[in-house]
């Protein structure tokens, strides 16, 4: 019997699902996107995918028998067994979302947490290739993270591994974060947190800054790039938020001991300037055994979800 040869990465989120036809090596040969449609509750989501899937393998002449089926990453935590407890985003209370795309599609399925996705497409194909065990952490509008040793994802009794984001660093801040609970990470090294760093610093003194030009529309990026050139306020904030982060970092080394972290998300495109920052407070709070774990950048970008669905897919 010959060997399948193909098979569906899907990353869903609250906008669009991406997907990807890939070989059974990693091979991305095409890759799309359809809307996510929300209404009742998201009943059309999981039809949708499957006839999005379904039309692209049709298209590409690629037979179902051929494939070694679907993996998909969902944003939410994913129970053993592949349900789904509770997709705010997409309007779903509990989904037996493994079971039920398997039946529309017609083809085995996987899922997992979307950012335990993205950790385990880097793991396979990105920036962490050729590391046996790495954490993935995502700068974006939160922090997301992700954990996979010797090829397989640590997710926990209930899903809720790798959420680094909720790590609280600072217990006396008195604004929530999203999560209910005050002082996560999260609240600081995000780009939702930098740039309200920034605002706080401005507010605080009458200090000379370019970020005083934005007029309150202050990005994570203008802050690094204001750092970048010499700016002393932004300076100031960025050694700050990267010093936190760092020691977040040092917390999650001295608990899990990986080869390497991978920094990923729209922040992390400030490059070796967030690394360089990172990895100073980093050393300094680690255990000794664990300061030589290296921290890289990750290398997929938005592709990582479907690479690490796929890897799901053909791992199980």
């Amino acid at each position: 019997m010959a060997a399948k040869k193909y098979v569906i990465g899907a990353d869903l989120g609250g906008t669009t699902c991406k997907l990807g036809v890939f070989t059974s090596d990693g091979e991305l040969l095409e890759k799309w996107e359809i809307k996510t449609d929300r209404r009742d509750n998201g009943a059309y989501i999981l039809p949708n995918i499957a006839e999005g899937i379904g039309k692209k393998l049709d298209e590409m002449k690629i037979k179902k028998d051929d494939c070694l089926g679907v993996g998909i990453g969902v944003p939410g935590a994913v129970l053993p067994g592949g349900v789904v407890n509770r997709c705010v985003n997409l309007g779903w209370d509990v989904v037996p979302i493994e079971a039920e795309l398997s039946k529309l599609c017609g083809m085995k399925v996987r899922a997992a947490n979307d950012a335990n996705i993205a950790a385990l497409g880097e793991y396979w194909k990105g920036g962490g290739e050729g590391f046996d065990s790495i954490v993935m952490v995502t700068l974006g509008t939160g922090i997301g993270g992700g954990i996979v040793i010797g090829g397989k994802l640590l997710v926990g009794q209930n899903g809720a591994a790798g959420e680094i984001g909720h790590i609280v660093v600072n217990p006396e801040e008195k604004i929530a974060c999203g999560c209910g609970n005050h002082g996560c990470i999260e609240q600081y090294a995000s780009a939702t947190g930098i740039a309200r760093a920034a605002r706080e610093e401005l507010a605080a003194s009458e200090e000379n800054s370019v970020l005083r030009n934005d007029k309150g529309n202050i990005t994570a990026k203008d802050v690094f790039d204001a750092a970048k050139a010499g700016d002393g306020l932004a300076l100031r904030v960025s050694k700050r938020v990267l010093s936190m982060l760092g020691h977040t970092l040092s917390v999650v080394a001295n608990t899990v001991n990986p080869e390497a972290f991978l920094i990923g998300g729209g922040v992390s495109k400030a490059g070796k300037f967030i690394l360089d920052g990172v990895r100073e407070t980093f050393e300094r709070d680690a255990f000794h055994a664990v300061r030589n774990t290296q921290i890289v950048l990750a290398k997929l970008g938005n592709d990582a979800g479907i690479y690490g669905a796929a890897y799901l897919a053909i791992e199980d």
